[in-house]
């Protein structure tokens, strides 16, 4: 029986046996990485639902109209001798501030309570699961896009309204006096009064809840608490929000009222006290 042995393979280059690291995959970046929530991302997303709404720019246009529209009107039919020679030249050129606060506010609760009117808040905490970022991002869009476009329009307004105004008792310039001050106190005080209105937005979850809280607490209720016979009382008032929002667009002191500093801190603390309230319930209530 012949017995056949297997003949070994010529000598030859051998392939190298692969390195455990080349087995290991290349690192890819992570999804939580590209997806990670930063402040930046959120108020991007906060800004981008402010602009894509229509009714933002209807309710910001409209408070621009009203300031605007009513200044050149108070301009355009102001005589030297109609007996209103001693209202401030600011107050009278923006007189429409009156209205235009009103469409303001009414901007500050829609984006807050208007997202739990739609269930669009589901959404927002869902993808921010921290869920106060989202709110101090709303109350900081809110303020740059708002400060910004009404110390705009208060510039615009002055200018527009002196060109009527230029030969009467009431002329005046930006380089006069206290009268920058006053244009963007107006805008600081028409801003702090729609972010306490974001704040009750937040805090009741409803439209019209909120929009009824703030002309019952803060328009309606100083004026009833003016007919009580007390100092203390008097003085107090001096300090509610709308009070002091009218501190803050003068150029002059006005009776009755606290200077433009003591007027600013108020109406802040305002402001910031109801967005703590709001901030509290967000994060201890269910959405």
């Amino acid at each position: 029986m012949t017995t056949t042995h297997s003949t070994p393979p010529p000598p030859g280059p051998t392939a190298p046996s692969p390195s455990p690291s080349s087995l290991t995959p290349s690192p890819s970046p992570s999804p939580s990485s590209r997806y990670r929530i930063t402040p930046t991302r959120i108020l991007r997303s906060e800004w981008h639902k402010l602009r894509s709404l229509r009714s933002s720019w209807i309710t910001l246009i409209s408070a621009v109209v009203m300031v605007l529209g009513v200044g050149l009107i108070m301009g355009g039919t102001y005589t030297s001798d109609g007996g209103d020679s001693d209202v401030d030249t600011v107050v009278l050129t923006l007189y429409g501030s009156l209205l235009g606060q009103l469409c303001l506010i009414v901007l500050g609760i829609l984006m807050t309570a208007g997202e739990y009117a739609t269930g669009m808040i589901r959404s927002s905490l869902t993808a921010v699961p921290a869920r106060l970022p989202v709110l101090w991002a709303k109350a900081a869009v809110f303020t740059a896009t708002v400060f910004t476009a009404m110390f705009a329009t208060a510039l615009v307004t002055f200018a527009a309204a002196q060109a009527f105004l230029h030969d009467t008792d009431q002329a005046a310039s930006l380089t006069d006096p206290g009268v920058l001050r006053a244009l963007a106190g107006n805008a600081a005080a028409l801003t702090l009064l729609g972010l306490l209105a974001l704040g009750l937005g937040a805090l009741l979850r409803s439209v019209p809840g909120a929009i009824g809280a703030f002309i019952g607490g803060v328009m309606i209720l100083p004026e009833i608490l003016g007919m009580l016979p007390y100092d203390a009382v008097e003085r107090a008032i001096m300090y509610f929000p709308t009070q002091a929002a009218g501190a803050l667009g003068s150029a002059t002191p006005i009776p009755g009222t606290i200077s433009p500093g003591p007027a600013l801190l108020a109406l802040s603390l305002w402001a910031g006290t109801t967005l703590a309230a709001a901030a509290l319930a967000l994060d201890r209530r269910d959405v």
